[in-house]
């Protein structure tokens, strides 16, 4: 019984599982257990599984006393196998005896079956010999009679091309009855066809019989002697016409130099063969489709000519003529190009292996070389000298907003532009010239970290002896930090220009290119960007260096006051006027260049002067204050001693004098800030300043 008609007996309804779950493919104890927890208890669950134990043995004893027969009886069913299975065994030998040479008679008629197959096989083939033999006989005397004749016509040749293939053909057949003689005779009425024909086409080409041409070139595709006839225009009509003209002095003797010579070639074209092209461009003649005198017969003999004679236009070392005969050589390849009569010939031309060769004779990585030597020499000459003076080319207030004021900037960029002029920049060198034009924003940009590092360096002038004349200052360095803050600005908001011209000087660029080079600028731009905000902390420093000494006169204001018998103050001091004179100028100078740059640097340096002010005042006030302190107590102990008491002081004092000088200076302080056009309340400091010396005055006017 099998396990597949065999099936659990049924558990009772009221047991805590079902029979089906002992059979389940993915039963597990663990997972029984733990499922059926749920509804009972272990007890109940061991209970429940004895119960089923007992049906299972029961119906386990009745299987066995169902198939006890069965079991019985196989033993007794098994007596005398051994002796049929001898029985059968020798009438299946004799049986195989009987195929045995059945398969070998078998073999033996199919052999001699193929022998006399093969047998008549060659004899059809030796019948078929002697009768291809016979026939070149024929062919050779009937091809002899045919070329012996005086004028050979065209009609002729055409007669002989066909008499000539099936010579050919007959003669494949019979290869072994051919002897040497007969071989030459072939070969001989084979050459003199060949040169009959080619003194035929020859003639044609020259000609203005175009139906002719054709039939002449039809009669090479029936002979399959295509590149005889592309080789035999190739030595006879292009060798000849370019003996004159690819000759190194016509490169100097031409009006055009080389781009002359390319000019006539091309006229070879349009001229010599001119037939040939139009007898091969008929779409109903064969020739049209097999031929290309263009790219088998012209091309490499003009190529093997150039390379043999006009060596000297592939020598890099004068870069200015080299790029000129590239981009003329360039020209002449598209031109020849554009001579191609369908795409198929194009393709042709450009997998011509003199094709590559050409270009690759032009030494472009050697070109690039000097041109980077020539470009990257002249940024560096002016970059690695160190800032001065003359640094700087023109004032920022002198210029427009095309120029550059610094000699290092103009410089880069002019050299930038130097690289994509029509005059350097080759599409070829696409990658190795964006990677110099990378290179130079990457060396102007460390120039730019290192100038804001250096000193400033001025030069010493002689003096002049018996002269008057005062010269004037040279630039000062924070009109170099000026003009370089509005060098990188310039540059940087310029640098995407550069795409658009290279852009224009490229065909058919694909717009991942395009992408990959603005993300690259995008990076250059953000990185000049970047140097902005220290530049303009130097020119914040700058004008903090000229004003801040001035500020800290205010200490000086209580000398001024005591015990002089000063009246009561109505100006402000000089210092204030002194210390923001020169952010006025600055002010007026760049305020309408550079507004905004303007507004935040005089927004930080006044922020930065204000909060030195107001503790610079601070400090005096509580010094005003001890000292007024001081000398009450002394004055109390010296009315003590004496027991009397003084009347006060009609007037003002020298401490109040001192603080209504501070007001007035801390006011007029305001009040010229508000001539920089910045709001007030971006100015850090200055409320306090103001109330902290309006407190002052009024405090010491509470006490009178």
């Amino acid at each position: 019984m099998t396990e597949n008609n065999f099936t659990l007996p049924s558990a009772p309804n009221d047991l805590c599982f079902k029979a089906d779950d002992f059979i389940s493919p993915d039963f597990e104890i663990d997972n029984f257990l733990q499922e059926h927890r749920k509804y009972a208890t272990l007890e109940t669950m061991r209970d429940d599984l004895g119960v089923y134990l007992k049906i299972l043995r029961s119906a386990m004893i009745e299987l066995i006393n169902k198939d006890y027969a069965d079991f019985v009886n196989l033993s007794k069913d098994l007596i005398g196998l051994d002796k049929a299975i001898d029985q059968l065994q020798s009438p299946l030998g004799q049986l195989r005896e009987e195929v045995m040479q059945i398969c070998q008679i078998l073999d033996t008629a199919t052999k001699e079956m193929t022998n006399g197959l093969e047998e008549h096989r060659r004899i059809r083939e030796q019948k078929q010999s002697m009768q291809s033999l016979g026939r070149v006989y024929k062919s050779v005397a009937k091809l002899k009679q045919i070329l012996e004749s005086n004028i050979v016509k065209l009609d002729t040749l055409e007669r002989a091309a066909t008499e000539y293939n099936q010579l050919r053909f007959h003669m494949t057949r019979c290869k072994e009855y051919i002897h040497d003689e007969l071989n030459k005779n072939c070969e001989k009425l084979e050459i003199q066809l060949m040169d009959c024909l080619s003194i035929q086409l020859l003639v044609f080409i020259e000609s203005t019989e175009i139906d002719n041409l054709s039939r002449c070139l039809s009669i090479y595709v029936t002979l399959d002697k295509i590149d005889e006839a592309e080789n035999l225009v190739r030595k006879k009509i292009v060798s000849t016409s370019i003996v004159n003209i690819i000759v190194e002095k016509n490169i100097n003797s031409e009006p055009l130099g080389l781009q002359g010579i390319y000019n006539k070639l091309l006229n070879i074209l349009d001229n010599e063969m001119k037939q040939l092209f139009e007898a091969t461009s008929q779409p109903d003649k064969l020739s049209g489709r097999v031929f290309n005198f263009l790219v088998n017969s012209f091309w490499p003999e003009v190529e093997e000519k150039i390379e043999l004679r006009l060596k000297s236009i592939f020598a890099p070392g004068n870069p200015e003529l080299f790029h000129q005969r590239y981009k003329e050589s360039l020209e002449f390849l598209r031109k020849l190009e554009e001579k191609c009569s369908n795409p198929n010939i194009l393709l042709q031309l450009k997998h011509h292996p003199l094709y590559s060769q050409f270009l690759k004779k032009w030494n472009l990585p050697v070109y690039f070389q000097i041109r980077f030597q020539e470009i990257a020499g002249s940024v560096e000459q002016v970059l690695c000298q160190p800032v001065s003076p003359t640094s700087i080319k023109n004032n920022v207030t002198t210029i427009n907003e095309n120029q550059f004021a610094l000699h290092a900037t103009e410089i880069a960029w002019e050299c930038m532009l130097r690289i994509w002029s029509d005059e350097i920049f080759l599409p070829q060198l696409l990658h190795q010239f964006w990677k110099l034009n990378l290179q130079i924003n990457s060396r102007y940009r460390t120039w730019i970290v290192d100038a804001l590092k250096q000193p400033w360096i001025v030069a010493s002038r002689p003096p002049t002896i018996g002269s008057n004349v005062i010269e004037p200052e040279g630039p000062s360095q924070m009109e170099f930090f000026v003009c370089l803050y509005t060098d990188v600005t310039k540059f940087s908001e310029k640098l995407h220009s550069i795409l658009n011209i290279v852009i224009s000087k490229l065909d058919n660029v694909k717009p991942i290119i395009v992408e990959l080079l603005n993300e690259s600028l995008d990076d250059t731009q953000q990185s000049l960007k970047s140097d902005l905000p220290e530049i303009s902390k130097q020119i914040v420093q700058q004008l903090l260096m000229k004003s801040s000494p001035n500020l800290k006169q205010v200490s000086d204001i209580p000398r001024l006051f005591r015990r002089t018998m000063r009246e009561r103050p109505t100006q402000p001091c000089a210092y204030v006027k002194n210390a923001l004179g020169n952010l006025l100028e600055f002010n007026s100078m760049y305020r309408k260049i550079i507004p905004d740059a303007v507004k935040h640097w005089l927004q930080s340096t006044l922020s930065s002067l204000t909060e030195q002010y107001y503790f610079s005042v601070k400090d005096v006030l509580e010094s005003v204050q001890k000292t007024e302190e001081s000398l009450r107590r002394l004055k109390k102990i010296r009315d003590k001693s004496s027991g009397t008491s003084q009347i006060e002081s009609q007037g003002i004092s020298d401490d109040e004098k001192i603080r209504i000088q501070l007001e007035i200076d801390v006011l007029n302080f305001a009040e010229t800030i508000k001539v920089f056009d910045i709001d007030i309340s971006s100015i850090q400091h200055l409320n306090e300043l103001i109330k902290i010396v309006e407190a002052a005055v009024k405090s010491r006017g509470e006490l009178k």
